[in-house]
């Protein structure tokens, strides 16, 4: 199946659009020449961005959601349909982070990071798809991560929830296919975002992986989000299914899949490295 070519006057909707890789595909969507409809749970950042996204001379919208609140992005769905009068692209990007071990994380954890980057996929699917499959046209992006890939510690919380979107988007994917709708899943590796700062940490202080090394980590060594957007725009147009972003991502893509001794070797390496 083909995928979306031209973005010219597409409506695309991206969620947690207030900054990092959501700002980035907004802005690269706008200089395609789409309209935006951007989410976010900060109305400060959200308008931030729409100013930004303005400037490229793009149709712009702001709507703010709370992801983890299956009313709020009904709402969100029915607000782009009463002002749009169509969807062709979702991008189901909010997401948060929690630095823990499995046995360091509260209960109160897990339902925070699933609530917002599982459920949150979820909700904005089951909003947006009926109308998708009305139109027998439209195409969905989730942001995953390599660490929905392969496993990491310290992160076991945000591992669950990028593994799950994984599953789900490539579920999906098999089952949209009728409709003509697209679906991709987005994996970025290390990607310099708010989304470390912004997160939950339970981390020790006096071990090699805690808060200030880890954000001093990705600020130092990350790509730019707008990487990650330019992967998002060709997913699109490609219709690619598992998209794996940065050498790091699609290293463990395929040593997961080619050697299982690799892979092991690869969990070892990484759990010397996070302490």
């Amino acid at each position: 199946m083909p995928g979306i070519k031209d973005f010219k006057g597409k409506v695309v909707v991206v969620t947690g659009a207030g900054s990092g890789i959501g700002r980035a595909t907004a802005l690269a969507f706008a200089s395609e020449g789409a309209k935006l409809v951007l989410s976010d749970i900060s109305e400060e950042r959200l308008e931030e961005v729409a100013a930004e996204v303005a400037l490229k001379g793009a149709a712009v919208l702001t709507y703010k959601t709370d992801v983890s609140d299956k009313r709020q992005v009904e709402e969100l769905a029915s607000f782009v349909m009463k002002e749009c009068g169509r969807v062709d692209i979702l991008h189901n990007n909010a997401g948060v982070a929690v630095g823990a071990r499995v046995e360091n994380t509260s209960i109160e954890d897990w339902e925070w990071i699933f609530g917002i980057n599982f459920w949150g996929v979820v909700y904005g699917v089951n909003s947006f798809l009926p109308y998708m499959i009305s139109q027998k046209y439209g195409h969905i992006v989730n942001t995953s991560s390599m660490a929905g890939l392969v496993g990491f510690p310290g992160a076991g919380a945000y591992c669950a929830t990028k593994f799950a979107v994984v599953g789900l988007s490539e579920a999906l994917r098999a089952e949209a296919r009728q409709y003509g709708i697209g679906v991709s899943v987005i994996c970025p590796g290390l990607i310099n975002t708010n989304i470390v700062c912004d997160g939950r940490t339970c981390l020790s202080e006096n071990g090699a992986a805690n808060r200030c090394t880890v954000e001093k980590f990705f600020k130092d060594y990350g790509r730019s989000p707008e990487k990650v957007a330019r992967a998002v725009l060709m997913a699109v147009r490609k219709n690619k299914a598992v998209v794996p972003v940065g050498f790091e991502a699609w290293t463990q893509w395929f040593v997961k899949r080619i050697s299982q001794k690799a892979h092991n070797l690869s969990c070892r390496l990484s759990a010397r490295l996070l302490g």
